[in-house]
């Protein structure tokens, strides 16, 4: 075995190892559903923010969007900017009457002043749309970044991740995974500045240095819209997901009842807004840095979907293929993406057991009236089961690019999630038909239309988009709307003020 490769087996190691005493360390402090859904509400506004951070910069963001930037310039830039423009609607509209309204899933919020089990049993088809779409992309990205680095084949490379992510939930639950996030964002964080000072130093500083390189490799349209989306409609619909869908990502949201008060979700969520800030500008950066210095026949080559453009630029800037820096290089880079990934997934993993085991088990199936203990060890199953199928499912999307897969988990939030959640907090006749409408419709039109669109169907594509937002987004809103209006007025306006007190004020909230 070389040097590289030796060196990148410990660097996953290492990592491995770290997490894993992170894990064996929760799983003393985790013996109930609070410590297993919301890690005790135990974290700090900063904790927390570095969790987020570490929750939302998935492979997607590292991976898809370096090789989606390299590979078509300005059209992969828009990634970065609506996926940070996002976190604004979070900030100023949802984080804190969220986390004042619920107590440890999504559903908890939306049905607090609605019928609980059909919103609850939407809710969880919504969860779950959002869970699979999300996982799927970072599993492709874990199986790509492990199979270049070590050799070991894609399937038994997300097999190794899947086991992993098990783990981290089954046993130390939010806490754990709030930990290994902490930790996969400070590496990830590093990484970008050390490589972003190797770029700086090759380009002498300047920003115009990089960018004519950038056209000398590609042409000038490069760096301007319709290399990706040559339908500006289709540009829009994308802008629409990005910055709509951040708001509706469920596994995003539940990371608001890990903090003790609503203040420290505000906080929670401006630390987040300035690592993934920072993040964004910085990694749009290095994607135009690899489109200029490794050139995007070479990344194509290694990856169809571009998603090795940011370790083939570590690999460039360590000294290049072939040399020991390069590849010692390289394989630091793939070990932090690694980290990223089973952070990532351990996220998504406990989202979707939670929706099981607390919405569905023992709010629709058990109507409430289950011990702590009994939901507890359903949720560890839930975990084990969504583990093993989400392997199976990324085994069949291998040849995605990881930032277009996660897009559709943001059409389904932005169509589905989003409207309910603005609905149920600030709209007072809204009901339960319009909240299961809403949601219904949202995720059943997104799906249809990205079975229907060019990315499965080819040239034989019925919806001529990539993104299905501009037609979902709309149509989850206008149902919510339409169906509230169509059906009797629910007798909730005492729970309504309830719920407007405690969300605006944090009074009686966990």
């Amino acid at each position: 075995m070389d040097t590289a490769k030796l060196f990148g087996i410990i660097l996953f190691g290492v990592i491995i190892a770290i997490t894993m005493y992170a894990t064996y360390l929760a799983s003393k402090r985790t013996s109930g559903t609070n410590d297993f859904y919301a890690a005790g509400r135990s974290l700090t506004g900063f904790q927390n923010g570095l969790a987020i951070a570490g929750d939302y910069l998935s492979a997607a963001s590292f991976l898809g969007i370096a090789g989606l930037v390299a590979l078509y310039g300005y059209d992969g830039f828009m990634y970065s900017v609506g996926w940070l423009m996002g976190y604004l609607i979070v900030l100023f509209i949802i984080a804190e009457p969220f986390r004042n309204s619920g107590e440890f899933t999504v559903a908890d919020v939306i049905s607090y002043r609605l019928e609980q089990r059909p919103v609850r049993t939407a809710g969880a088809f919504v969860t779950m749309g959002i869970t699979i779409f999300y996982m799927i992309s970072q599993l492709v990205g874990a199986g790509a970044i492990i199979n270049l680095l070590v050799g070991i084949p894609y399937e038994v490379s997300l097999i190794i991740v899947g086991v992993l992510m098990m783990i981290y939930v089954m046993l130390g639950g939010m806490l754990a995974t709030s930990w290994v996030q902490i930790i996969k964002a400070v590496l990830l964080m590093a990484a970008m500045l050390i490589m972003i000072i190797f770029v700086a130093v090759i380009f002498n500083f300047n920003l115009s240095s990089l960018f004519g390189a950038v056209i000398d490799t590609n042409g000038m349209e490069f760096m301007t819209p319709g290399k990706l989306y040559t339908n500006p409609i289709d540009l829009l619909s994308l802008g629409m997901t990005l910055i709509l869908g951040t708001a509706g990502l469920s596994h995003l949201l539940v990371r608001f009842f890990t903090v003790p008060t609503a203040q420290a979700a505000r906080s929670s969520v401006i630390w987040g807004m300035i690592i993934i800030g920072s993040f964004y500008v910085i990694i749009a950066i290095l994607g135009f840095a690899s489109s200029a210095l490794v050139g995007p026949e070479a990344i194509t080559a290694i990856d169809k979907g571009g998603n090795m453009a940011a370790p083939l630029l570590g690999q460039y800037l360590g000294g290049g293929a072939g040399t020991l820096g390069g590849e010692i290089f390289m394989a630091a880079i793939s070990a932090v993406a690694f980290a990223t990934i089973v952070a990532v997934v351990a996220g998504l993993v406990i989202t979707g057991a939670g929706v099981f085991a607390h919405d569905i088990y023992t709010n629709v199936i058990k109507r409430g009236e289950v011990d702590q203990q009994k939901q507890f060890k359903v949720a560890r199953l839930a975990a084990f089961i969504i583990g093993v199928v989400s392997i199976i499912l990324g085994i069949l999307a291998k040849n995605f690019n990881v930032a277009q897969l996660v897009t559709y988990a943001f059409a389904i939030g932005a169509s589905s999630n989003l409207p309910v959640i603005i609905f149920s907090i600030y709209w007072k006749r809204f009901n339960t038909p319009g909240a299961v409408a809403s949601m219904i419709t949202g995720t059943s039109v997104t799906i249809i239309l990205i079975l229907l669109s060019p990315e499965i169907l080819g040239a034989n594509a019925i919806y001529p988009l990539t993104n299905p937002g501009i037609i979902s987004i709309p149509a989850g809103f206008l149902a919510a709307w339409l169906v509230t209006l169509m059906t009797k007025p629910e007798d909730k306006d005492k729970v309504y003020a309830e719920m407007s007190v405690r969300s605006h004020t944090g009074i009686g909230s966990h």
